[in-house]
């Protein structure tokens, strides 16, 4: 049975759209700057990140008192009239829904353009034949509003709320497919018992006749390895074929199952029949499409920090001052000057990138002769491992929830030294309790190999046990004074087992 993503990791509430040959994607990015990661495929299957839409501090504030999975939720993207848009909310104190424009989906993107009279998360935006812009949000509620000034026209209406007591009606999508008008929702929450449902209207305001089927997808009460189906977003295929991208997770281990990568984005085929969409399986086989694949350079496991900018995959959380993270202090390196204490602070300058891999290495070379600071795992504030080194000593840090130990320590050689993280399958024996994975972390010798220091249990580091929405993130911290770091790589299982320290196959 499939269970492959199209862009794994930590990339949830996708929303697609086409420009000609062109397919764009976004998703949500929550306290992470930058936010919004925008990607590009020609075959919707391998997308590659061209960047993010919010990547300026005028575009996107994150206050530092912000709780984690806070920020930007569920961004939609169209292509209209020559123009991408995109609306999207900001979830934080002073926030609220707004809509930047670009005519070039790798930007610059507009400033915003906010939108007060739009209530609530999850907008929409989609136009009739006579120009009327109409936005639904969750709820479901409507209303016409004019994207290029954010005023809105109407008080918003209910226009349709999917199941009958079905909980967390959110995500509309509205689309005219040929003779009809579809609102597409997910419903049931964005846990086990998420949905998609659809209806259909002769006029974009409704009113709405709900599928006889619904949902047309859940995984609900399955055993298939993807859960938590939801968040859907529909396009149409190379060939005139339909598709859907949506969210979901794939739990690991015992009971209940961990999901640790987050919500991914996942592509299921569309057929029609007698006027709905029936949706096929999910993941299909790429080599069964019936278009040519088009895959694109593979990314580079490794960053050397030698460009001016990071590149697009790499996030901070809640901001990114040129202070406090730079690349141009020591060429090739990446500098990182603290101004929090440790992970736990909610001001922590950290620079990260999604863990997208069940089975991963990640390693950097870190010099800490000025300061503190290391390699971590992070799901949120409460929830992390790391490795720190900090002059002539490191250790491995576990915070869970209210608990923050210091679980193994040792000396090292003066001088830089890398750090490193590998992700694996728990041993056997397997059991009713047996977590999704474990984390080891450690420090590489000069000859390469690898030196645990502790092994952790993943779990704690799951959205099970921590809550919210995002993933792990995986990347380096400042927690005192100026930490440098001269390279990151990160590497699947298969691919990790065949580098070496300098980055070269083996």
């Amino acid at each position: 049975m499939s269970a492959e993503p199209v862009i794994p990791g930590f990339h949830p509430d996708p929303s697609i759209c086409r420009a000609g040959d062109d397919y764009y994607l976004a998703c949500s990015s929550f306290e992470y700057f930058p936010g919004v990661p925008l990607f590009h495929s020609r075959d919707l299957v391998h997308w590659r990140q061209i960047g993010n839409v919010l990547d300026r501090p005028g575009q996107l504030r994150l206050p530092a008192g912000m709780p984690s999975s806070g920020g930007i939720y569920a961004p939609t993207l169209r292509y209209h009239d020559g123009r991408f848009w995109l609306i999207v909310t900001n979830a934080s104190e002073g926030g609220g829904n707004l809509v930047v424009t670009a005519t070039d989906p790798a930007g610059p993107w507009s400033d915003p353009v906010w939108a007060p009279g739009v209530p609530g998360i999850d907008p929409d935006l989609a136009w009739d034949e006579d120009g009327t812009c109409w936005c639904t949000v969750a709820g479901v509620s409507q209303l016409r509003i004019d994207p290029v000034t954010g005023q809105t026209y109407d008080t918003p209406r209910p226009v349709w709320s999917g199941a009958p007591g079905a909980k967390a009606p959110e995500a509309p999508h509205l689309y005219r497919i040929g003779a009809y008008w579809y609102l597409l929702i997910a419903e049931g929450g964005t846990e086990r018992g998420h949905a998609v449902s659809i209806a259909r209207s002769r006029t974009p305001d409704g009113p709405f006749e709900p599928c006889p089927a619904n949902p047309v997808l859940t995984h609900r009460g399955t055993d298939h390895p993807v859960q938590n189906t939801g968040h859907a977003d529909l396009v149409e295929g190379p060939d005139g074929s339909w598709w859907m991208v949506f969210l979901g997770v794939r739990p690991r281990g015992g009971t209940p199952g961990w999901h640790v990568l987050g919500r991914e984005t996942f592509l299921a085929p569309v057929t029609w029949v007698d006027g709905w969409p029936v949706v096929g399986e999910v993941a299909p086989d790429p080599s069964a499409l019936p278009w040519p694949l088009a895959p694109g350079p593979a990314e580079e496991p490794r960053d050397d920090f030698d460009d001016p900018g990071l590149r697009p995959y790499w996030i901070s959380v809640r901001d990114r001052p040129a202070e406090h993270v730079t690349t141009g202090e020591r060429p090739g390196w990446l500098t990182l000057r603290a101004r929090g204490g440790s992970l736990d602070a909610p001001d922590v300058v950290f620079t990260g990138r999604r863990q997208q891999h069940h089975a991963c290495r990640a390693r950097t070379l870190v010099d800490a002769s000025e300061g503190r600071g290391g390699l971590a795992v992070r799901l949120d504030e409460r929830h992390h491992y790391a490795i720190e080194a900090s002059g002539t000593r490191v250790r491995v840090i576990a915070r869970i929830g209210d608990v923050r130990a210091v679980v193994a320590e040792r000396e090292v050689p003066a001088g830089p030294l890398v750090l490193a993280v590998a992700i694996a399958d728990p041993p056997p024996p397997h059991g009713p309790c047996t977590g999704p994975d474990v984390v080891s972390l450690g420090v590489e010798e000069p000859d390469g190999t690898f030196s645990e220091l502790a092994a952790l249990d993943g779990r704690y580091l799951s959205t099970e046990v921590t809550g919210g929405f995002t993933g792990r993130v995986i990347g380096m911290y400042a927690a005192h004074g100026c930490v440098r770091f001269d390279w990151f790589d990160y590497l699947p299982d298969d691919r990790a087992r065949t580098t070496d320290r300098e980055g070269n196959s083996t």
